[in-house]
């Protein structure tokens, strides 16, 4: 990593995202953090170019809205030019590597190409309650679809994400990339 230092800018809808951007701060030197936090430079949502941290090297965190980083994200990473960036993200559903890696790839497409992507990381993380008990609700329903219940299940596994490993594996991630 530069002299240059070093951000961690993150949007976080439910929490899940800013204990993965505590655990990137963890990771880190703390004297060269130049700025922690949100990445909403403006009350609407958007961020403005003012708003976007001057460090080489940036901690890019989201959450999933629909495949993809939140549109605040999706705004910063296309503003960004001759940057490093590793991005972090959560998602309420999980379970496989080869969604994480499609949201990733997703959200990657954002960036302009004079940056570096220099790692990625995805996890599950929690949903609200009111998301199971629009399941249900659906399940109670006699043509719901036909993977209610699994939907059911894959919140229930949710609730404890990110969870202790979530963070380790990020952290491990974060260390490898310092070194490098």
């Amino acid at each position: 990593m530069s002299s240059k230092g070093y951000s961690i800018v993150f949007s976080s809808r439910t929490g899940n995202t800013a204990e993965l951007a505590e655990a990137v701060r963890k990771t880190l030197p703390e004297g060269t953090c130049e700025y922690f936090g949100s990445v909403n430079g403006n009350d609407d949502g958007s961020c403005a170019s003012s708003a976007i941290p001057a460090s080489e090297t940036l901690f890019v965190g989201f959450w999933t809205n629909q495949g993809v980083a939140d549109q605040a994200t999706q705004q910063l990473l296309g503003q960004l030019k001759n940057r490093k960036v590793f991005l972090f993200g959560t998602a309420g559903f999980g379970g496989s590597e080869a969604y994480f890696q499609a949201i990733l790839d997703k959200t990657k497409a954002f960036i302009d190409d004079s940056n570096i992507v220099i790692g990625a990381f995805m996890c599950q993380g929690k949903m609200p309650h009111s998301v199971r008990e629009r399941y249900v609700k659906m399940k109670e329903q006699p043509d719901h679809m036909p993977n209610i219940d699994a939907m059911i299940e894959n919140f229930d596994k949710a609730l404890s994400h990110p969870n202790a490993n979530d963070l380790e594996k990020l952290a491990n991630l974060v260390s490898e990339t310092v070194e490098q």
